[in-house]
C-alpha cells in the first residue's frame, strides 16, 4: 500500500471545538487493518493533547461504519512460521491499546453509526462514550459465525450493555437493528438517515459548550469509579468534586448561575 493510500485511510477536520474523524476505506467497509488501527491511534493521541478540541465524532465513509478486523490481512499471516500467532497477538494488542486510548482521552467521543458496525466495529461503538445511530444501522459481534469468538470486542461490549444481551450477541452472531441496539443501551439515539450528521453534531455541540476542564475530570472519574466498590467510589468522587470546585472557571460558572448571567469561562 502506498503512502498516499495510507494517508487516505483516515480523514479529520475540526470545527467549533469538535473534531470529526472519518474511517476512510469504503471499499473494505472501513475494516480495521493494521494501517487503519495505527493511523486512528495516532490521530486520537494527537487530539487528546489538543486543548482546543472539546468533543470528537467518529464516523465511517461509504456504506458502513466499520466491518471489524481486516480478515484478509489476518489470514495472510498464517503463512508465517508460527502460523501467524505473533502477528495476531500484535494486531489485537494494538487494537486494544487504541480502544483504551478512546477511554483515556479527555474529550468525549461520539460514534456516528450508519450501515454495519460489526465485530471490532461494534467494539468501537461500545467503547465510544456515546453513540448516535441511523435507523438503517446494524450491530453485531458475529465472529462466532466463522469460528472466531469475539473475545476482545466482548471486553467493551460486556462493560457497555447488560450481560445477557452481550452474551446473546456473542454466541449467536446475529445482527440487531438500531432500535434494539438502543434498547440494549449500545446507542443513545436512533435517527432517520438524513438526520444522522445533524443530530450527532448537535450532541457534540452541546458537549463542546461545557467547561472542558469539568468534562475532562468527569470523564476520567466516570470510568474509574465504575470499577470500585460503592464506598470507595464515593470517597474517590468526593475528592474529584473538591478538586473540581477549586477550579477558577467553576467558581465563575457558579457565580454566573447565581447572578443569572452567562459564564465567562477561560476554558
Amino acid at each position: 500500500m502506498s503512502n498516499k493510500e495510507n494517508e487516505d485511510l483516515l480523514l479529520s477536520q475540526v470545527r467549533d471545538g469538535v473534531a470529526t474523524v472519518t474511517l476512510n476505506n469504503p471499499d473494505r467497509l472501513n475494516a480495521l487493518s493494521e494501517e487503519m488501527i495505527s493511523q486512528l491511534h495516532k490521530a486520537l493521541i494527537a487530539i487528546s493533547k489538543d486543548r482546543g478540541i472539546r468533543c470528537v465524532i467518529l464516523q465511517g465513509s461509504g456504506r458502513a461504519f466499520c466491518a471489524g478486523h481486516d480478515l484478509k490481512q489476518l489470514t495472510g499471516a498464517r503463512l508465517n512460521d508460527d502460523k501467524g500467532a505473533s502477528y495476531f497477538r500484535h494486531i489485537f494488542d494494538r487494537c486494544s491499546s487504541m480502544m483504551q486510548t478512546i477511554r483515556r482521552m479527555p474529550q468525549p467521543v461520539i460514534a456516528q453509526v450508519h450501515g454495519i458496525a460489526v465485530a471490532a466495529g461494534c467494539q468501537l461503538v461500545a467503547t465510544a462514550d456515546m453513540a448516535v445511530a441511523s435507523r438503517d444501522a446494524r450491530f453485531g459481534v458475529n465472529g462466532v459465525n466463522i469460528g472466531l469468538f469475539c473475545s476482545t470486542p466482548m471486553v467493551a461490549l460486556s462493560r457497555n450493555i447488560p450481560h445477557k444481551h452481550a452474551f446473546e450477541l456473542l454466541t449467536t452472531g446475529r445482527l440487531v437493528d438500531a432500535e434494539r441496539a438502543a434498547a440494549m443501551g449500545l446507542v443513545n439515539e436512533v435517527v432517520e438517515p438524513g438526520e444522522l450528521e445533524t443530530r450527532t453534531l448537535e450532541l457534540a455541540g452541546v458537549v463542546a459548550a461545557k467547561l472542558s476542564a469539568a468534562v475532562k475530570i468527569g470523564k476520567l472519574a466516570f470510568y474509574e469509579q465504575a470499577q470500585m466498590t460503592l464506598s470507595d467510589a464515593y470517597d474517590y468522587t468526593g475528592d474529584v468534586m473538591v478538586e473540581n470546585m477549586l477550579y477558577d472557571d467553576t467558581a465563575e460558572g457558579i457565580s454566573a448561575f447565581l447572578e443569572k448571567r452567562p459564564a465567562r469561562w477561560s476554558n
